[in-house]
């Protein structure tokens, strides 16, 4: 079982291994943002009313999914130097505990602040389990689909107040970042933004879209305007889907969907 984490939303997947199927996807969007011990008490309820999550899970992962990181490459970082890292490009506590994800396929090192509340409260309830930063499953993934490719992609993955944006350009990673937004302005704003700072052609480069967009939505629209070749993620994967979520629009489960 995968738990996506995020103070807009609660997202849940469960892989039964036995058969390859995927058998339970779900999201939850709050109506507003929430602070994490708020998010708690709605993951209690929800882990509590569905008799789903009374299954013996073989393996549990929580994917923290906020703002709160920053990359490393692996031979600059130093495990003493976690918050030095983290306070250049987040707001953080004394107080916060600070973390890290080992990133193999681009030999870098992902820091930053998970749900601690969360991640107690999943080990008193299903005992030992893995976390993750969203960005961590995004940058793996997304240098896995491309290894092969010399194009320059951008990739956007769109949730309901933040986008991450991921560039990469012959199979390298050259920026990942969280953006919040307000407006499907502040939208556009920060991912031209991005292809200004990389100077990048609005023209040739593509543009590959994944979660809450769709493209019939203003989010959509505003960016086809500004930029040639956007397309809406369609991947295959090496799971089967349940019949009853197979109409789901899958690419706005993304990032749950690329956890196992």
């Amino acid at each position: 079982m995968s738990i996506q984490i995020n103070l807009n939303g609660l997202s849940f997947c469960v892989l039964n291994r036995t058969s390859n199927t995927i058998e339970y996807l779900h999201a939850i969007e709050f109506e507003h943002r929430l602070n994490p011990n708020t998010v708690l008490n709605q993951l209690k309820e929800e882990l509590s009313s569905n008799t789903v999550f009374s299954e013996d899970f073989d393996s549990v992962l929580i994917i923290h999914q906020n703002e709160l990181s920053t990359l490393i490459p692996k031979d600059l970082y130093k495990d003493n130097l976690k918050a030095d890292y983290l306070k250049f490009n987040s707001k953080i506590l004394k107080t916060d505990f600070i973390t890290e994800d080992a990133i193999t396929i681009n030999n870098s090192v992902n820091v930053y602040v998970p749900y601690v509340n969360i991640n107690n409260y999943i080990f008193d309830t299903f005992g030992a389990f893995v976390y993750k930063h969203a960005s961590t499953l995004l940058i793996d993934n997304l240098l896995q689909q491309l290894i092969q490719s010399e194009d320059t992609t951008i990739h956007i993955n769109v949730n309901k107040s933040t986008i991450e944006v991921a560039v990469v350009e012959k199979n390298k990673l050259q920026l990942v970042n969280t953006f919040d937004y307000h407006s499907k302005e502040d939208f556009m704003y920060y991912v031209l933004f991005v292809f200004e700072q990389l100077k990048l052609d609005v023209e040739t480069c593509q543009v590959m879209l994944s979660g809450k967009i769709d493209e019939n939505d203003e989010l959509y629209s505003i960016l086809y305007n500004y930029i040639r070749h956007i397309k809406i993620i369609n991947l295959t994967y090496n799971f089967e889907i349940a019949k009853h979520i197979q109409n789901t629009n899958l690419h706005h489960h993304y990032l749950i969907l690329n956890s196992f």
